[in-house]
């Protein structure tokens, strides 16, 4: 565990992933608009922003800033971006039209970290090549499904 978690910060850090993680994913699946959606919502959110947070404070890889702390600075702004519809009073359905869609791209950029985590972590594997091939095909994957599952999000969350 010595080779995963160097810190406090560390630990911090992958305990509110691993919370994004599951809350990010509750709010995928869930009914939009729900009392359920909105609580796991708040949670996932409350997670990113420690996570982005602790982001900062972690340079055992690069020795300073690296393209991590970067995907960190676009992970905020996307989390950002999805909720700041609720603190400006943008008309009804752009106001969720833009937050399906940051909210569900802050989603789908931690599946890419997560993804690119794990790559890491195997031993002999080309760093830059195997965290970009697992970004992209995450990011592939969650283009496809965004429009596939788009239309349904937003009719349902027009209705609640």
């Amino acid at each position: 565990m010595n080779n995963i978690i160097h810190s406090t910060t560390g630990l911090i850090h992958l305990i509110s992933a691993i919370v994004a993680l599951i809350l990010g994913t509750g709010v995928l699946i869930a009914h939009k608009g729900t009392a359920a959606h909105r609580r796991m919502g708040y949670g996932y959110a409350m997670s990113m922003l420690v996570l982005n947070g602790t982001a900062f404070g972690l340079y055992h890889l690069f020795k300073g800033f690296g393209p991590f702390h970067a995907a960190a600075i676009i992970s905020l702004l996307t989390l950002l971006a999805g909720l700041t519809p609720f603190f400006f009073n943008y008309a009804g359905n752009r106001k969720m039209e833009q937050h399906i869609a940051w909210m569900y791209f802050s989603v789908i950029g931690l599946y890419a970290a997560f993804a690119s985590e794990l790559i890491v972590r195997i031993p002999g594997v080309p760093f830059s090549v195997m965290v970009g091939a697992a970004t992209f095909l995450v990011m592939i994957i969650g283009i496809h499904q965004f429009r596939k599952r788009y239309e349904g999000w937003r009719r349902t969350a027009a209705k609640n």
